[in-house]
This record gives structure tokens, C-alpha cells and sequence, in this order.
């Protein structure tokens, strides 16, 4: 007698990534696994940018199960070579933004692979030392205190 493997499914009826995952809204797939999907952006920063989310409906970075970190790692590291194979990038991004002030506007945990190239004029964000070290120094303390 052999015994099956049943995989849970979350999903909310509301998200377009859980349509996408659910086969009800077609997609450019460039990977799948049994946790994990992966296709193009439809509005791409570069040809080539890829999302990479898991199946079951995560609205943020913060509400993965950890259990899930491998899979979702693996699958970024292949559809990531993969993306700079076939485009010929010089470079890659992986960025996953949480929460409407840092750009989700899908809340459906994913992360984008932007493919990158030496000359695309691509600029992420300004940067900028602290004005003051102990300023630093104080919300480092903070926020190791809060993941003790």
C-alpha cells in the first residue's frame, strides 16, 4: 500500500498570482515545482525579469512559513542563471518589496529576477551614510534586541 502526499493549498479568490498559480489566468512559466512558480513580468524592467512565488497564497516576506526558504531559494538560484544565460545580462537583481510603501502591489509574497546589463541606466536607489554613528549604532541595537 503506498501512501500519497497531500499538499495544503491557500489561496484567496481575490489574488491574481493565485489565479495565475490556479491555471485560470495564463502565464509565460519559466518554472514550477510542487511549492513553487516562476514566470515572466508582463511589464518587465528588463526582458527577462522573471517572479519567482510560492503556490500557496503568502501575503508578505514575513508570513512564509520558513520551511518553505529552500524551496524558494533553490528555485532562485536556477531561474536566476537561467534568466542571465538566455538574456546575455551582465548582472542580476533579486528584490522583493513588502507592504505598499516599498512597491507591493501584488500581496502575494514574490521576489522579481531582474536580468541587468552594464549600460541599462538602471538606478535602484539613492544611498547615503548616516548622518550620525550613533544614530546607527542605536537602531542596530533595537533591532537585534527584537529578534532575540
Amino acid at each position: 500500500m503506498t501512501e500519497e502526499k497531500t499538499r495544503m493549498t491557500i489561496t484567496d479568490s481575490d489574488c491574481i498570482f493565485c489565479k495565475i498559480v490556479a491555471g485560470d489566468i495564463p502565464c509565460a512559466k519559466v518554472f514550477e515545482s510542487e511549492t513553487v512558480l516562476a514566470f515572466l513580468d508582463i511589464a518587465p524592467v528588463n526582458a527577462g525579469h522573471a517572479l519567482v512565488l510560492p503556490k500557496d497564497h503568502h501575503p508578505t516576506l514575513m508570513d512564509l512559513p520558513t520551511g518553505l526558504g529552500a524551496d524558494l531559494l533553490a528555485a532562485l538560484k536556477a531561474v536566476g542563471g537561467a534568466v542571465m544565460e538566455a538574456t546575455g545580462a551582465d548582472g542580476l537583481n533579486l528584490m522583493q518589496n513588502n507592504h505598499e510603501a516599498a512597491g507591493q502591489l501584488v500581496h502575494h509574497a514574490h521576489f522579481h529576477l531582474v536580468p541587468r546589463f552594464a549600460d541599462d541606466g538602471l538606478r535602484l536607489w539613492p544611498q547615503a551614510p548616516y548622518d550620525d554613528p550613533e544614530q546607527m549604532r542605536k537602531l542596530a541595537a533595537t533591532i537585534a534586541g527584537l529578534l532575540k
